[in-house]
């Protein structure tokens, strides 16, 4: 699972959220670092494709490449003016004070000229069908003699001089109404823009604590560097640790042959009271199907379960054919937490995930709850981005942090198992 996150560049933010903050500082560093890996690689490999002639020099290459120059002052640093501090400078409230009322006075004279073209044009239209309604009605009308027709014409005349006088008036009662829209509007966009300005200064009152807020991002990530050399520290004193008590299983070929199928063990799954799980104990490790990239559903996990893990006794209590008081089916984060939730610092158990191929251990410290990923997806068993020994066993793993801290920061010991609330078990289905 690691190993395809490393791939990827990628975790699921589901599978992100089961990890704690050890884990995700852990994840953070192995990602980092093979960031690094990837770029001294293709350094590497351009500087010999140059050392062959292949490319041409990198300066040739990178010669178009925009870049940034900075204004040097006389004293050779960077230039820099802020606004309202330089003399002859206006004081910056005053300059911002401008700034806000000139961007509303804008704001409203655009809007205000937008208005008027829409006014400006129903007024036309309204004076200009008048017009129209007059002449058809004088045309219509025939004036059959010559001094009719002059009245016809004088009274046009003064029909039209009414009509521009009236075009006139409304035009100014328009003006008049798209100006105390503008003075309204400004005013508006002014109390807006003042609000915005007071709480842009409200957060810049904050910023004012930049240095404190910096100094306090160096100590995190000399923090986050210190968790990682900690955690690289605790890693190798667990695996010297755990060679040590020949509990790991090292590499997946090392413990294919080791004792999972032998005959003393097989002989004790006679005793067991369900003979279907007798013949389930003593299939041979093999995979007979192929499984997708991740769970997807319930009855996936159960199949990879009977597939996979109960040839390994994945569950089972050591030498025995008895479940282990710790292991529990496919339940839910909630559920496992309702669980732990009367017990005492060191209680655990260890349920089926439902994100990736593999388990959770859920444990109980004074605070609240922990929950580690353990990874099965290969032929071994090992916490996802905390403790990267490798066990043969789930049990294996379980009894070696009896006695082994799992992270240096926490110091979690596994102390207490934690049973079955329910009847039948909530593991039933994966044995049925």
């Amino acid at each position: 699972m690691l190993q395809q996150i490393l791939r990827d560049m990628y975790i699921d933010p589901e599978l992100l959220a089961e990890l704690n903050e050890e884990q995700k500082h852990i994840l953070f560093y192995k990602m980092r670092e093979e960031q690094l890996r990837r770029w001294r690689e293709r350094e590497d490999k351009e500087q010999r494709e140059e050392d062959l002639g292949q490319r041409g020099p990198r300066s040739r290459r990178e010669g178009n490449d925009k870049h940034v120059q900075w204004l040097h002052g006389s004293d050779g640093e960077i230039w820099v003016w802020i606004m309202g501090d330089s003399p002859g400078d206006k004081p910056y409230e005053q300059i911002s004070e401008e700034l806000i009322a000139e961007r509303a006075r804008q704001q409203a004279q655009k809007e205000a000229e937008e208005l008027w073209k829409q006014k400006e044009a129903e007024i036309t239209k309204k004076f200009r069908d008048a017009m129209a309604k007059e002449k058809a009605k004088i045309v219509a009308e025939k004036w059959k003699i010559e001094t009719e027709d002059r009245k016809a014409k004088l009274m046009e005349e003064k029909i039209q001089e009414e009509l521009k006088k009236r075009e006139e008036e409304e035009r100014q009662r328009g003006e008049e109404q798209i100006r105390q829209q503008e003075e309204l509007r400004a005013k508006e966009l002014y109390l807006s823009l003042k609000q915005a300005q007071q709480h842009s200064q409200h957060n810049e009152h904050e910023d004012e604590e930049w240095k404190e807020q910096l100094r306090r991002s160096k100590v995190a990530d000399e923090e986050r560097s210190h968790k990682a050399r900690r955690a690289r520290d605790e890693y190798r004193r667990q695996s010297l640790r755990a060679i040590q008590k020949g509990k790991v299983a090292g590499l997946s070929n090392l413990f294919k042959g080791t004792s999972l199928n032998n005959e003393p063990e097989s002989k004790l799954f006679c005793h067991l009271v369900n003979p279907g799980l007798v013949q389930i104990c003593a299939l041979p490790l093999q995979k007979a199907w192929e499984r997708p990239s991740r769970p997807n559903s319930r009855e996936i996990l159960i199949h990879w379960f009977k597939e996979e893990q109960l040839p390994r006794r994945a569950g089972f209590e050591r030498n025995t054919c008895a479940v282990a008081p710790w292991f529990h089916g496919i339940i839910s984060r909630q559920e496992a937490e309702e669980l732990l939730m009367n017990k005492s610092e060191g209680a655990f158990l260890v349920r089926v995930s439902e994100k990736i191929w593999g388990y959770a251990l859920s444990y109980r410290q004074q605070s609240g709850f922990k929950h580690f990923l353990v990874d099965a997806s290969g032929d071994f068993y090992s916490f996802l981005g905390v403790d990267p020994n490798r066990h043969a066993t789930l049990t294996d793993l379980i009894d070696f942090h009896k006695e082994e801290i799992i992270t240096s920061s926490g110091g979690e010991l596994l102390l207490e198992p934690c049973g079955q609330r329910k009847n039948p078990p909530d593991y039933s289905s994966l044995f049925e």
